[in-house]
């Protein structure tokens, strides 16, 4: 038998890949798709910080790893370029749960607003550095400044309807290990 902690953590990783896969397909439909329209946010990479900081167990690195990867091989994008900066993020934020378990959520915006940034830079580095073409970078800005606007939100349904919560001081994982 499955105990309950196990079967939570595997009905959120199953409910995560729905998510991505639900946004990856919003994402393709050509709604509103005229030229010079501005970007819309990432939303995945909202739920994967969001989901990250809180409740960091849910989603492994090799899951985030997939559900990118996916992503960037729908949206015809570099493979693995986009993929390994959210991971590297994700793991960033990861690491730092135990000190960010007591921040405010202002605080925590910041920190993602951050890594949002952080990733958009590096992302235009390496294509920078190996010469490929890119969009202009206010365009690309737009995008993360609605990812980061978006971010309140995704962290407030992902509490409210998803219950996910930030680990209480000492709360145990399902293996009996201190979160």
């Amino acid at each position: 038998m499955v105990d309950g902690a196990t079967r939570s953590v595997w009905l959120h990783r199953l409910l995560f890949v729905g998510l991505a896969l639900f946004l990856l397909f919003a994402r393709l439909l050509p709604l509103g798709s005229e030229a010079g329209d501005l970007p819309g946010p990432d939303l995945l990479l909202c739920l994967i910080f969001a989901w990250t900081m809180r409740r960091p167990d849910y989603l492994p690195a090799l899951l985030i790893a997939a559900v990118v990867l996916l992503e960037d091989m729908i949206l015809l994008r570099p493979p693995g370029l986009w993929t390994a900066l959210v991971v590297v993020a994700s793991e960033f934020i990861r690491g730092r749960v135990a000190l960010t378990r007591e921040l405010s959520f202002g605080v925590e915006w910041l920190l993602v607003a951050g890594l949002m940034v952080g990733l958009l830079l590096a992302y235009r580095m390496v294509f920078m550095l190996v010469l490929l073409p890119q969009p202009n970078f206010g365009f690309a800005l737009v995008q993360v400044i609605w990812s980061v606007l978006c971010y309140p939100l995704v962290v407030l349904l992902s509490r409210y309807v998803l219950d996910l919560h930030k680990p209480a001081m000492g709360e145990i994982d399902a293996y009996g290990r201190r979160m």
